[in-house]
């Protein structure tokens, strides 16, 4: 365990979600928490060609001006992304952590998220971002492509942050889903917490032994975990197991196979992540 957790925050309303949920992770396993701020390549200064379109004599005056127009453009950006990072830390430090830092990145978001999560134990980003806030049919564009991209665990958070005391595990037998229920198993963050592992479908003597693994290896870490089956398609059982059980974080794996596969690849992504109204913590 390296104790970091990275977030990423862009200014949105889910950014102060994504510092509630970092406060939550970081008080109950003491990681240190660097936030993470990216301006995109078309937030910097535009280098635009407008000669052709300027008649002599006034070119060089207008190019001069829209220069400095597009230096200044950028120097804003810059400076309103140091401000959500101030905001950010405020917050993040108002409720306890200590360890906080802030980083200010050019570039492509996933890009910055490979780099900078070699050295962390989980990814924090919102469902939605700032583009989106105004479309909710939409989730962030960028979440599906950390998702895939990442190799540590990234929570998608919710728009509000809610005291997480429930926990359930989308369980399949498969390797992702196995692997979900270890992270949950050796993680500190989850001591203490109601843990549940679900799998969805028809109860047969498999699935039953599979559960019931599951169970072994959260109870072996010290974890008093309960197990069950429900019916239905996964893309829709799920979420509604979730928001009607009042779970207040689901855990599953990135990559699936069988059933849960559907709610990773593929459209059903979408239409998972944003039916559930809880976070959602995806392992690989």
């Amino acid at each position: 365990m390296t104790d970091k957790i990275i977030a990423m925050v862009d200014g949105s309303i889910y950014s102060q979600s994504v510092c509630d949920h970092v406060a939550w992770v970081a008080g109950r396993t003491g990681c240190a928490v660097e936030l993470i701020h990216v301006l995109g390549r078309r937030e910097g200064a535009e280098k635009k060609d407008y000669s052709g379109s300027l008649a002599l004599g006034a070119r060089s005056q207008l190019l001069g001006e829209l220069a400095e127009l597009d230096a200044q453009r950028a120097k804003l950006v810059s400076q309103q992304g140091r401000a959500i990072l101030e905001d950010a830390q405020k917050i993040v430090t108002d409720a306890g952590v200590t360890d906080v830092t802030t980083r200010l990145f050019h570039g492509d978001l996933v890009d910055t998220v490979m780099d900078r999560e070699q050295d962390a134990d989980f990814v924090v980003i919102g469902k939605r971002g700032e583009a989106a806030d105004f479309a909710k049919a939409h989730l962030g564009s960028n979440l599906e492509r950390v998702v895939r991209a990442s190799k540590r665990p990234v929570m998608a958070v919710a728009r509000k942050f809610r005291p997480i005391e429930k926990v359930l595990i989308a369980y399949d037998g498969g390797v992702s889903s196995r692997k979900a229920v270890e992270h949950v198993a050796r993680t500190p963050l989850y001591r203490g917490l109601d843990v549940h592992v679900v799998t969805i479908g028809t109860s047969t003597e498999e699935t039953r032994r599979g559960l019931d693994d599951a169970e072994a290896t959260l109870d072996a870490a010290g974890l008093a975990a309960t197990s069950g089956v429900i019916s239905g398609k996964p893309d829709t059982a799920l979420a509604e197991f979730v928001d009607l059980s009042g779970y207040d974080l689901l855990v599953m794996g990135a990559y699936g196979h069988s059933r849960i596969r559907t709610l990773i690849i593929g459209s059903t992504t979408t239409e998972m992540l944003r039916s559930c109204q809880r976070s959602v913590l995806l392992v690989r």
